[in-house]
C-alpha cells in the first residue's frame, strides 16, 4: 500500500467523528521503483495532507521529508524535493502490517500491500 493510498483512507466504523488519519504498524515496507511523473506530482501535492503524509513516511521508516508543508512552487524549483516527495508517496509500499483507527483502536490488516477495509457487521 502507497502512502499515496494511506493520505485518502479513514476510518469509517459506525460512530467514528475522526476517522483520519489511520494509524500505521509496519511489519514489512518494501521499495518499488516508478517512473517519476512531475506533472502527477504538481497536481496531486494540494491534495496531500501533509501532516498525516510526513508521519506516516516517517513511521515507514523514512526521514527525508520536511514536517512542515512547503510552498507548491518548491515543485517547480526544487528538483530534490520533488525526488523525495516522489519516493515517500509512490515508492515506498507497506507490504505486511495494519492501519489503525485513531479513534478506536480497532486495526485492518495490510497483507500483500492490500489493506483490508472491511468493517464487521457490529461496526456498520
Amino acid at each position: 500500500m502507497r502512502l499515496l493510498t494511506h493520505n485518502i483512507l479513514s476510518s469509517n466504523i459506525k460512530g467514528v467523528t475522526n476517522g483520519f488519519p489511520l494509524g500505521i504498524e509496519v511489519e514489512k515496507v518494501v521499495e518499488k521503483q516508478v517512473e517519476i511523473n512531475h506533472d502527477f506530482l504538481r497536481n496531486i501535492f494540494p491534495k496531500i495532507d501533509w501532516k498525516a503524509f510526513s508521519d506516516a513516511s516517517k513511521i515507514m521508516g523514512y526521514v527525508e521529508l520536511p514536517e512542515e508543508s512547503p510552498e507548491p512552487s518548491v515543485l517547480d524549483s526544487d528538483l530534490d524535493f520533488l525526488r523525495k516527495f516522489h519516493h515517500a508517496l509512490l515508492e515506498l509500499h507497506l507490504e505486511e502490517g495494519a492501519l489503525v483507527c485513531p479513534q478506536t483502536g480497532r486495526k485492518f490488516p495490510v497483507n500483500k500491500g492490500i489493506p483490508n477495509m472491511l468493517l464487521h457487521e457490529d461496526e456498520v
